[in-house]
């Protein structure tokens, strides 16, 4: 009999990866579709305006929401803004975590562990193809009525709620943790 690699025995390992993947890639495909109905809309996606050389445009829907077009060059919420080669560093380095956090996804034992990183793998993918596709990652969401600064898109969204889920059940598990 050949050898396996006993981290992905899916004897010794339970399958919320099964189920973790999927939500991956669901997101993923959520979040491609609501960024090209964005940059497919004209008036939010003026000629010049991923070059910095025109506005952006934005759709005022209420007081608390808008969708307002920006093209982000840096990661999550316009941190860390890079092009030419720090371009490729950053999708280097963001593809490296997904991938680490996908084979801590094989291994989730926990629900929620699984749940956390299946949203950050899947807003990262998602980030990763616009970088690829675009140079800029395509944001959209607008909540400055809340006093909310930063525009943003549903795979960012996706990274955060699952990085504060991953360190509740972090935190979570130490605290079960025989002491």
């Amino acid at each position: 009999m050949a050898p396996t690699m006993d981290w992905l025995a899916l004897a010794k390992n339970p399958k919320n990866w099964m189920w973790g993947f999927p939500m991956s890639i669901g997101i993923i495909a959520v979040d491609q579709v609501s960024k090209q109905l964005v940059v497919a809309q004209p008036s939010l996606n003026a000629i010049g305006c991923r070059d910095g050389l025109a506005p952006c445009g934005k759709i005022e829907l209420s007081s608390v929401f808008d969708v307002s077009m920006t093209w982000n060059r840096g990661v999550s919420f316009g941190a860390f803004q890079s092009e030419g080669a720090g371009r490729w560093l950053l999708f280097l380095l963001t593809g490296a975590i997904a991938a680490g956090f996908a084979v801590w996804l094989v291994k989730a034992v926990r629900p929620l562990t699984a749940l956390s990183l299946a949203m950050v793998i899947g807003g990262a993918v998602g980030n990763l193809i616009d970088r690829a596709m675009y140079g800029a990652v395509v944001d959209f969401l607008d909540f400055s009525g809340l006093f909310f600064p930063w525009v943003f898109n549903i795979a960012d969204a996706c990274i955060s709620v699952g990085a504060i889920l991953l360190l509740l059940d972090q935190l979570l598990a130490s605290r079960k943790a025989p002491g």
